[in-house]
């Protein structure tokens, strides 16, 4: 099943605090994920925002699991503590934008 994913984030001095709702139903579900400057200048070079790359690991997270199930709260190198392949991807589809 596919689901609508809204991004929206906020920068802080180091890091991002980026608000995702996954859903536009009943059930949707809401996500605060913190990505670091450092991380968005490994994954995405050159991106201002993480917005794509927070989109992107929702869309990778949803191939594998429930939205019930992705936690509330986390930082989002956290993905690839369960899905290792998480960051291979990330960089994969860097390499196609």
């Amino acid at each position: 099943m596919s689901h609508r994913i809204e991004v929206g984030c906020r920068a802080g001095a180091t890091h991002w605090v980026c608000s995702v709702v996954v859903g536009v139903d009943s059930g949707a579900t809401h996500h605060e994920v913190t990505v670091s400057r450092d991380l968005l200048a490994e994954l995405r070079p050159g991106a201002e925002a993480p917005d794509e790359l927070v989109r992107d690991s929702f869309t990778f997270l949803l191939e594998r699991e429930l939205r019930e199930s992705i936690l509330r709260s986390f930082d989002l190198p956290l993905i690839g503590r369960y899905f290792a392949e998480w960051e291979a991807e990330m960089r994969k589809h860097r390499a196609r934008s």
